[in-house]
């Protein structure tokens, strides 16, 4: 069986030891690409060409185990060997302990040992960089559920006649969600509360305040707290939690009265929805976009009110569905070609989500940059 080749960098500054080393590979037949640096500071800038580093601890620019630190310091460092003149076992223990591979004494090691230690010091950098990936795929995953959870939970909805469709998509390619959640509620008296909402940025800090802000926003609505003073009250949740002071979020609340003949909704810097009745995307009044949470304290927020038709659906969403690139065009899909795809769908049957992500993506090119999430409440009656 053919043996990989390894690209091994030598940190020696002493042209006889260099010599030496390269003497002693060649009499292992070692299948090795070697290089060298001459000092510390020449061994930074070749690092991350090399799979294993065998290191002088007697350099010009370096003494003792402070060149090893360094080195090991660097992201994604290799496998390193330390190769000194100095038979200190103490010292030994301190490189191992610190991090090197193995401790070896020019003039006690021959080519099969040396051969030997590259080879296994690279194996196992190989095997603990494996078994990191694993523990980062696991730990990912574990995040993943947990921001699931918290950000896209299971409504409550129980007994009611209202359908409720979700869907969610990380933008960009991502594994992770971001700031973007949903929620909905049914009363007792037969009202059913939703909300949309989109934090700013991407990332963990984003991701917490969004499931903060999804959880306030269920407890507010099942104490009975009116719609037109939850988005206030959530906006003093959110300037009192975000983790920085241009943070703010955009939502959409719906309530749909009890009779199911209306619907009132309220826009915080956030695209309307868009109301279908069968095939047909409804006109909606013109309405007050209003200012995200976050943007302007003591604000009022209005709500629109809306008739809802027989057989209606209300199909809310984040802004990643429509700020996709378009082939040819400099400018965003926009609410208008959104619409456009969503009634061209809509004439191929009621299950048009996934049609409509996968369109959009299409004519962007690619993965949509933004997240994506789409609640889709439906008359069920």
């Amino acid at each position: 069986m053919r043996t990989r080749t390894v690209r091994v960098l030598l940190v020696e500054d002493d042209d006889g030891d260099a010599l030496l080393v390269e003497a002693l590979l060649e009499e292992a037949s070692a299948p090795f690409v070697l290089s060298r640096a001459g000092t510390l500071a020449e061994a930074e800038e070749m690092l991350a060409d090399s799979e294993c580093v065998l290191l002088d601890l007697g350099l010009p620019d370096s003494h003792g185990l402070a060149g090893l630190h360094r080195l090991l310091a660097k992201p994604d460092a290799p496998a390193i060997l330390v190769l000194t003149g100095h038979d200190d076992e103490q010292e030994g223990i301190n490189a191992v302990a610190a991090g090197a591979e193995d401790f070896l004494i020019k003039g006690k090691v021959d080519g099969e040992l040396l051969l030997r230690g590259v080879r296994y010091a690279v194996e196992r950098r190989r095997a603990d960089f494996a078994e990191f990936q694993l523990r980062e795929t696991s730990l990912l995953a574990a995040e993943q559920s947990r921001l699931e959870r918290g950000l896209l939970p299971p409504p409550l909805l129980q007994g009611s006649d209202v359908g409720l469709d979700v869907r969610y998509q990380p933008g960009g390619q991502r594994m992770l969600l971001g700031g973007d959640f949903y929620d909905a509620v049914g009363m007792p008296d037969g009202t059913v509360h939703a909300i949309i909402g989109d934090v700013c940025g991407h990332g963990p800090d984003e991701a917490a305040l969004g499931v903060c802000l999804r959880i306030a926003w269920r407890a507010l609505v099942l104490s009975g707290a009116p719609a037109e003073k939850v988005l206030q009250t959530l906006d003093q949740v959110l300037v009192a939690e975000r983790h920085g002071e241009g943070i703010f979020t955009t939502a959409c609340m719906v309530t749909v009265a009890p009779d199911r003949r209306s619907a009132r909704y309220f826009l915080a810097g956030h695209p309307e929805p868009l109301l279908i009745a069968g095939t047909q995307i409804a006109d909606l009044p013109q309405s007050k976009i209003g200012v995200p949470l976050g943007v302007l304290p003591d604000y009022a927020w209005t709500g629109v009110d809306v008739p809802l038709p027989s057989g209606w659906s209300i199909a809310c969403y984040t802004d990643g569905l429509i700020e996709g690139r378009v082939p040819d065009d400099v400018d965003r899909l926009g609410v208008e070609r959104l619409s456009e795809i969503l009634h061209r769908q809509l004439q191929e049957g009621p299950d048009w989500m996934d049609s409509v992500i996968a369109e959009v993506t299409e004519l962007n090119g690619g993965a949509l940059d933004d997240d994506v999430a789409i609640l889709l409440l439906k008359d069920g009656k």
